[in-house]
């Protein structure tokens, strides 16, 4: 698949580091270092425009090295980019830890995946088929 792509982070264009990586790591683009402080929240511009095609979006994801060991997480986590955004590539970063986290320009800071939706039609009825589960959410599937 091909999508089209404005640049202008001054940095190499994403890419999967190997053949079946589902995600390529999205950096930062950031004149001066930012310092995230704990259970504080900030918006990392990547520099990066993308045309995402109609029946697609892009998600913009955690990296889990990140999440583990510093606690760096995506509050809105997958964020979507859908078909018709034609704006700068943000993400959110939230710091999750007890310590400062440095960002840096150039930082891999999440990762994005493409992936392909549907579009619904909804069916109004007056009941749904049943199931086992039925209402039944939040745990009631059991434990292990």
């Amino acid at each position: 698949m091909n999508i089209n792509i404005i640049n202008k982070s001054g940095q190499a264009l994403p890419h999967y580091e190997t053949a079946s990586s589902a995600g390529m790591d999205l950096r930062a683009c950031i004149d001066a270092p930012i310092v995230l402080k704990p259970f504080e929240r900030t918006l990392i511009k990547t520099g990066l425009f993308i045309e995402v095609p109609v029946g697609y979006e892009a998600q913009v994801r955690p990296r889990s090295g990140l999440a583990l060991k510093k606690g760096i997480m995506l509050p809105n986590s997958p964020g979507t980019i859908d078909a018709d955004y034609r704006g700068e590539v943000g993400v959110i970063l939230l710091n999750a830890s007890q310590e400062d986290f440095i960002i840096e320009n150039g930082d891999r800071i999440a990762q994005l995946v493409v992936a392909k939706h549907e579009r619904v039609e909804w069916v109004p009825v007056e009941q749904l088929s049943s199931t086992k589960r039925d209402a039944g959410g939040f745990g009631s599937t059991g434990v292990k």
